[in-house]
């Protein structure tokens, strides 16, 4: 009882501390504390790349990494159609600009190749004698041999024949010298000589067999028939080639064509010699596109008296090419200061407003692609700014604001879309329990790109919708890897209902770019290398946007058009 008591009153005494903190709390919100989240509130954060991240503070964003900007408003209240950045908003976002000037139109351009035989050189040796092969003195493709060197020995009946009317002739030459005549020449059609007729005279009897002689020097490419063969007169029995002087040629795809002429230099490597490079110049452009492989061909002609050039070796090549006619400059701006949105091109020039700096849109038309820049046909004068860096932070800045920007052309609120390539994505743990899902995922990915290399659109149908499936079986992430996870959820789940319900296989290839992109930031902030992963990358793909894939296997297989160009590419990173 004595127990009780003594909890009922310390029950009592606490509940009257309670009652009078509350009675002497001050009713206003003065605190320092909550002064400090009212002034951290006036300013919010959000991602350029996601506009759906809202923060009171400076940082980077959860999903791709990204250095957090200012939501901030522009200023309509001025010119129309300029956006207003603040000096701090600028420098946060790494906004640089550039003044477009003139300069010569200059592309550089790599391009594959290989040794072959200069088709000049190569001489088919036939026999001017029919009859068997009784003997080789050439067993092998490869061996070098000299001009008079013999090369087999027939045995011909009909020479034979020949060389015995000759006899015949001969003994009643005096009578008949033109029988004689006759017969002489008849051996001499043969390509017997002259010393060989009088050896048959002078010996009284008929050579048996022949000796077939080479008729230039060089190397045996290929041997064309074995002992005991019967060859007719005129057949071919070995391939000659003089390999003094070789071909290189390169493939020339369509879109290059334009940009390789007769005439340009060209350095090269060839892979047996690392390190080493090779200088030369195209000769011949061929006029004609194989219709099988849909490339031509470039020639150079190279000096190989020392035989270090073998046919069948690999070169990579680098031409740079003047794109410019005559003394004309051509404008020239960086690739990194256009954005594009379907066929239009826009940049952002920079322009002064009551001393304020403000960015306006402009879309422009391009010219020819020269590497890390383009040239510009309309749509800017020398002398004017843009932005040649933090374009699309800038876009995204002027979406959020409801202004007219690159996707929205009419103005009003909306969202920017989900790109990877723009950062390197933020690196995130996931539990084990959520693995086996993506990977899966990564897995369904890789079997779609396969199907899209071997041109199998039925297969490539299927497993578009098998990855589309796939998707939904994703589970087991915590809060935080959960918003992560929607963020690419979205997009793959819309790409790959564009894919499967695509008509035919250009429809599915124009947007397996768009899920690569998300498929590649995926796995670098999750992880998923299993073993290891290589991003390729196709510069003609997305009409010479250029265009990446992952794949397991360091070999190019393009999926952007399968057999028509299976190797063009390279691998640009390797995630491990």
């Amino acid at each position: 009882m004595k127990n009780k008591k003594n909890i009922g009153i310390a029950l009592a005494i606490l509940i009257i501390g309670l009652m009078l903190g509350w009675l002497i709390k001050p009713s206003g919100n003065t605190s320092s504390d909550d002064h400090t989240i009212t002034s951290s509130n006036d300013q919010i954060w959000t991602c350029s790349m996601h506009p759906q991240i809202r923060q009171n503070e400076p940082g980077s964003c959860p999903i791709c990494g990204m250095d957090l900007i200012p939501l901030e408003t522009s200023g309509d209240e001025g010119e129309p159609g300029v956006y207003h950045m603040s000096e701090n908003a600028l420098k946060l976002a790494n906004v640089q600009t550039m003044v477009v000037g003139r300069g010569d139109a200059s592309k550089e351009m790599r391009l594959n190749g290989k040794v072959q035989v200069d088709e000049r050189a190569a001489y088919s040796q036939s026999t001017h004698i029919p009859g068997r092969i009784e003997q080789l003195a050439i067993n092998f493709t490869g061996e070098k041999v000299s001009r008079g060197q013999t090369l087999a020995t027939v045995y011909s009946p009909e020479l034979v024949t020949a060389q015995e009317e000759l006899l015949q002739a001969a003994a009643i030459r005096t009578s008949q010298p033109e029988l004689f005549e006759a017969a002489k020449t008849k051996l001499r059609n043969w390509k017997i000589g002259d010393a060989q007729i009088e050896q048959i005279l002078s010996g009284g009897k008929a050579i048996q067999r022949f000796s077939i002689r080479a008729d230039v020097n060089g190397i045996v490419t290929e041997k064309m028939v074995d002992l005991g063969d019967y060859v007719e007169r005129g057949m071919p029995i070995y391939e000659i080639s003089d390999l003094s002087k070789v071909w290189v040629l390169f493939d020339l795809y369509e879109g290059q064509l334009a940009a390789v002429k007769e005439g340009n230099n060209i350095s090269f490597t060839i892979n047996s010699f690392p390190g080493e490079s090779f200088e030369g110049k195209i000769s011949f452009v061929d006029p004609m596109l194989n219709p099988q492989t849909r490339v031509a061909t470039a020639r150079v002609e190279v000096n190989n008296k020392d035989g270090r050039l073998k046919p069948g070796m690999f070169a990579s090549g680098v031409v740079k090419n003047t794109m410019s006619e005559g003394q004309t400059q051509e404008l020239i701006i960086p690739k990194s200061a256009v954005l594009w949105t379907g066929k239009r091109s826009i940049v952002y020039v920079k322009t002064n407003v009551d001393g304020r700096p403000g960015f306006r849109l402009r879309e422009i038309t391009l010219g020819p692609s020269l590497g890390d820049s383009y040239v510009v046909q309309e749509g800017l004068e020398q002398g004017e700014e843009i932005v040649s860096n933090g374009a699309f932070t800038i876009d995204a800045a002027v979406q959020l604001s409801g202004g007219v920007s690159m996707m929205n052309p009419d103005g009003g609120k909306t969202s920017t879309g989900h790109d990877h390539g723009q950062a390197e994505p933020l690196k995130f743990e996931i539990n084990d329990n959520v693995k086996p899902g993506l990977n899966k995922l990564v897995d369904d990915y890789l079997k779609l790109k396969d199907a899209l290399v071997k041109d199998d659109y039925s297969q490539a149908r299927t497993n578009a919708q098998a990855f589309e499936k796939s998707i939904e079986t994703v589970t087991g992430f915590n809060e935080e890897g959960k918003i992560v996870w929607e963020s690419y959820k979205k997009e793959l789940i819309a790409d790959a209902k564009v894919l499967s319900g695509a008509a035919k296989i250009e429809g599915m290839r124009a947007r397996f770019d768009e899920m690569s992109t998300t498929m590649i930031g995926l796995v670098k902030t999750f992880g998923l290398t299993n073993g290891g992963l290589y991003v390729q990358h196709c510069p003609m793909a997305d009409n010479d946007k250029g265009a990446n894939w992952l794949s397991r296997s360091k070999e190019i297989q393009n999926p952007y058009y399968g057999a028509s160009m299976l190797r063009c590419g390279e691998v640009i990173e390797t995630i491990n």
